[in-house]
């Protein structure tokens, strides 16, 4: 302010030295012009008129000769003070090499176009970092030093359950991550953030703005990561073990028939002949079980991407329904849903969902319930069963992990494979209404009531 209050007194100053030095430049003109006048014979009224038309010219000089030095500078101040509000559009007058004012101007002008283009670089950049965060699965946080909310991206409002509007400008306690803020920073692995368990990655660093300290906090989880390392394991294993089995099954197959045909030829019917056969047709069957048994596995191994497109879901639930007519199956749908889906890995999906809750179900008469709705665009589809529940879930979509006799341990594995190839997720939990449980499958997007 007291910058401000001086600028007009010193411009005042300027003006008045200018006018003076003008004046000044000028009086020895005017004196001598006066001189001529009084020994000039001429009337006294002509000499008091010339020589009032000779001050007023003088005057007007010193005046024109004032304004074209203060007005360009006037622009040029005008000119700064729109740089020093952001606006760096605002040009000067055109520089000319024989005008140093020019110049001057000019160089202001270079100057405001280098700042224009900084701001429009630094604009689009930080448009391209706000989309990049708002876009990407990670929950982002930045906290001020007083540890208040002041930035958070869709993930992590997801996180906290909460629109991103509401958690702006709470604490950190409030938001349950005080916690984090604690520590001295880097990078730490926790099993609960925010009250949801798991498996997180907390990132912790700090920044200054305007001298203050501020807190970035990045959450990231390591669950869906840790599934698709898990799930390449189990694929190029399942690849190797095919393929070293089946080269061994192959010849085992035909050994076992040709043996077979030796026998029934060269032995005499008997004891002795029949148990030969019986042996050999048993080593033939095991051969063809432990191919289908490979089989079954390498569909987790060679599961395509999913090819989507919109299908009517009440029909697809109909089919699922109506493959065991011995269990009965209550479908709720609106009959105008649809869904975009890979309409042969969703019916397979469903087809391991129904499986598993008729296994579950056992001698209970009550129904097996399936239900599909659409929650804005996400497709929801829940099986629930009234069986004893989970026991043990921790392992339920381990590959080859099965409770049940003669049970594959595929089922679940290859359901949730296709939900996350859709985009989406595949959650199986005990239900809090009754006995039983359900299995919850949700793909973000691919929902829609038919007009």
């Amino acid at each position: 302010m007291a910058e401000r209050g001086a600028r007009p007194r010193a411009r005042l100053a300027f003006e008045q030295r200018i006018t003076i030095l003008t004046v000044a430049l000028a009086l020895p003109a005017m004196l001598l012009g006066a001189a001529l006048l009084y020994w000039v014979h001429l009337g006294q009224i002509l000499r008091v008129c010339l020589l009032i038309v000779l001050v007023l010219v003088i005057g007007a000089i010193a005046a024109l000769l004032r304004e074209a030095i203060v007005q360009p500078l006037r622009g040029l101040a005008n000119v700064i003070e729109a740089y020093r509000a952001g606006d760096y559009t605002v040009r000067g007058r055109r520089a000319s090499g024989r005008d140093a004012l020019g110049e001057l101007a000019g160089e202001i002008n270079d100057l405001g176009r280098t700042l224009h283009e900084q701001r429009l670089k630094a604009m689009e950049a930080t448009a391209l970092l706000e989309k990049l965060i708002n876009s990407i699965d990670v929950a982002v946080f930045a906290f001020d030093s007083a540890h208040q909310l002041r930035l958070a991206n869709p993930a992590a409002a997801r996180l906290l359950d909460v629109p991103p509007d509401f958690a702006m400008g709470r604490s950190a306690t409030e938001v349950a991550l005080e916690e984090f803020l604690e520590d001295a920073g880097g990078t730490r692995i926790v099993a609960s953030v925010a009250g949801h368990g798991g498996r997180w990655q907390v990132t912790h660093g700090t920044f200054r703005e305007s001298g203050l300290a501020q807190h970035l906090l990045i959450v990231a989880d390591l669950r869906q990561a840790l599934r698709d390392e898990e799930r390449l394991a189990w694929q190029r294993l399942i690849r190797v073990i095919g393929h070293e089995v089946n080269n061994s099954l192959t010849p085992i197959r035909s050994l076992a028939e040709t043996l077979r045909d030796l026998v029934a030829e060269a032995l005499t019917a008997g004891r002795t002949r029949d148990d030969a056969l019986d042996a050999l047709d048993v080593i033939a069957d095991r051969t063809d079980s432990l191919g289908r048994f490979l089989a079954q596995y390498s569909r987790l191994a060679r599961l395509p991407p999913p090819k989507a497109r919109w299908v009517e879901l009440r029909t697809l639930l109909g089919r699922v329904a109506a493959l065991d007519p011995a269990y009965r199956v209550d479908v709720k749908v609106d009959e105008h849903l649809e869904a975009c889906v890979d309409e042969d890995q969703l019916e397979q999906a469903l087809i391991n969902l129904m499986k598993n809750a008729v296994e579950a179900q056992g001698d209970d008469s009550r129904p097996i319930t399936l239900v599909a709705e659409g929650r804005g665009d996400t497709l929801a589809i829940a099986v629930r069963d009234s069986g004893p529940g989970i026991a043990n879930p921790d392992n339920l979509f381990v590959p080859f992990f099965t409770t049940k006799p003669g049970g594959s341990g595929v089922g679940l594995a290859l359901s949730r494979q296709i939900a996350e190839g859709h985009g989406g997720t595949l959650s199986l939990e005990n239900r809090r209404d009754t006995r039983g449980a359900v299995a919850t499958l949700e793909i973000p997007g691919a929902a829609r009531v038919r007009a």
